[in-house]
């Protein structure tokens, strides 16, 4: 009696596999579109008056914390001015992030954010020091 099989074609070594490389790369973007998803979201809550900035203390290089802080107090001047009833907050939704990896220790993302009535963009530039990545510059459109 004969057992009749399906001919496969023949396995090359490493297929179906990803490599060791492109795989660390995939999984390193991966932990950094998480990163400035957290900082992005956490930087229009400041923003937004419902986060303090010193949350935001070890993500943001003095000159991103600086220049945050300035423009939430700037944010929370205009809105006390504005005259009509202050809607209640609702919190911003990420809607994407693309992250493109400059080299081992720096990378840049692009963040889209859907909030009340718009949708803003967010750039950021994060450098990796001493095993934690930080905002060395913060665009929010």
């Amino acid at each position: 009696m004969s057992v009749a099989t399906a001919s496969r074609p023949p396995i090359r070594p490493g297929a179906g596999r990803a490599s060791t490389s492109s795989a660390a790369k995939s999984g390193g973007d991966t932990d950094i579109r998480l990163v400035a998803r957290s900082i992005a979201q956490a930087a229009l809550e400041v923003l937004a008056g419902t986060r303090p900035l010193i949350q935001l203390s070890r993500s943001l290089n003095p000159e991103c914390y600086l220049a945050l802080q300035h423009r939430a107090v700037l944010t929370r001047k205009h809105a006390a001015r504005s005259k009509g009833n202050p809607q209640p907050h609702l919190s911003p939704m990420v809607r994407s992030v693309r992250a493109c990896s400059i080299s081992e220790s720096i990378c840049e993302a692009s963040i889209v954010v859907a909030e009340e009535g718009r949708c803003r963009a967010i750039a950021m530039r994060l450098e990796r020091a001493d095993g934690i990545w930080q905002v060395t510059a913060l665009e929010i459109g």
